[in-house]
């Protein structure tokens, strides 16, 4: 909360009042403590001789009324994982050519977002896995962090079903190297990440469907975070890993989705309530395919981002193998200004390219029509995307 001042007349007897209050970056949930005392003006009669009255003090100007954030965000990444064996998991010269032809697209923007699909960790080990073939349990190198701060990710979820793949230290390790790389994150319960742009002080809450994280599911525990965070920051972003997984789950439906047992959300709803409770852009991933984009209050939701970046073991088939660049510009208030969608798509084993022939554009068009049809973006031919004129913003 920015300091504020009253000027009071002089023969007022009040205290002048300045708090300061700064979020904690994303190791600790935002909060305001109590502000301290500042020079008292003398009470009415102590105006004598040579009493010097201190000076009011000045207010501080807020942020730049045209001020705007244009950001960029991605789904899942995942670069390499050295688990069970380096050799299988790991792509070649250490992860280098990983984001190499993603990066300057990524890079592009005031703030670029990334969900972080596990750990980022060079010890731990895991439950996960049993006598089975198929093990789904992640540990990037912490030396891969390089390439994340070269591609100029700003801000990043580690609130996903992988982040605890290798244990409660990995995931304080994976938290000690993003910010030794000073990249803000949000995952651990509480956690909100503060980054500043163009004057702006901007939030980012990250959720997922498990108290391991903070949890998607407790709606009224997510709601009362974002509030806090909306108390505390010009602009607030938040991200959720929710949904079921695969090609049958494109479509996002009008109930709780269940995958192998598990909650994963009633995402139409909760999306909704954390809208309402200040989030000025809501944005999903977790799938593992991309899903619609709709627009509430004037606000962005989308449902998921897809893969963007999985290297190794991760079904790449068919519409799990499309990615996209989400761009999205708000002004200073969080109302939404423009945005596009800029396609991609893995190659090999999991290696993005931009990719000119516009599938996710097409992909996102489609599911966009079919889930959201009064509600949804309306998405230009090249990606651009417009607010649909049925939605009449903070109603």
């Amino acid at each position: 909360m920015d300091p504020a001042f009253r000027k009071l007349p002089l023969l007022a007897a009040l205290i002048l009042l300045a708090g300061a209050c700064t979020a904690q970056r994303a190791v600790a949930p935002t909060h305001v403590e109590p502000a301290p005392l500042t020079d008292v003006v003398p009470a009415v009669g102590a105006q004598d001789e040579g009493v010097v009255l201190p000076a009011a003090a000045e207010v501080p100007a807020g942020p730049p009324a045209d001020a705007t954030v244009r950001l960029r965000a991605v789904g899942d990444v995942m670069l390499g994982s050295d688990f069970p064996k380096p050799e299988d998991g790991l792509p070649p010269e250490g992860g280098a050519q990983s984001l190499a032809q993603v990066k300057d697209a990524l890079a592009d923007a005031d703030l670029t977002f990334i969900n972080l699909e596990g750990p980022l960790c060079d010890s731990g080990s895991t439950n996960k896995c049993g006598k089975g073939r198929n093990c789904y349990a992640f540990r990037t190198p912490t030396s891969y962090v390089r390439w994340l701060t070269e591609a100029g990710v700003d801000l990043a979820s580690t609130a996903n079903n992988h982040s605890g793949d290798f244990g409660e230290e990995c995931r304080r390790e994976t938290e000690r190297t993003l910010d030794a790389a000073g990249i803000r994150w949000s995952g651990a319960p509480g956690t909100i990440a503060t980054t500043e742009s163009n004057g702006l002080k901007v939030g980012m809450v990250a959720f997922h469907t498990s108290a391991s994280c903070n949890h998607l599911n407790d709606h009224a525990a997510a709601v009362a975070l974002v509030k806090q965070a909306k108390e505390a920051h010009d602009l607030v972003l938040v991200s959720f890993h929710g949904g079921a997984e695969g090609a049958k789950h494109q479509h996002v439906p009008y109930e709780q989705e269940t995958f192998f047992g598990e909650n994963r959300g009633h995402l139409r709803v909760v999306t909704r309530l954390l809208i309402d409770a200040g989030a000025d852009l809501v944005i999903g991933h977790g799938p593992h395919v991309l899903r619609g984009l709709e627009f509430y209050k004037g606000r962005l939701i989308a449902y998921s981002l897809g893969n963007f970046a999985t290297y190794g073991s991760f079904n790449l088939r068919g519409p799990n193998g499309l990615g996209a660049i989400l761009e999205v510009t708000l002004d200073a208030k969080g109302g939404f200004v423009g945005g596009r969608v800029l396609a991609t798509r893995q190659e090999g084993r999991g290696i993005p390219v931009p990719d000119p022939s516009g599938a996710a554009i097409e992909r996102f068009r489609s599911l966009t029509a079919e889930d959201f049809p009064q509600t949804g973006a309306i998405i230009e031919e090249d990606g651009t995307l417009r607010m649909p004129a049925e939605v009449v913003p903070g109603t």
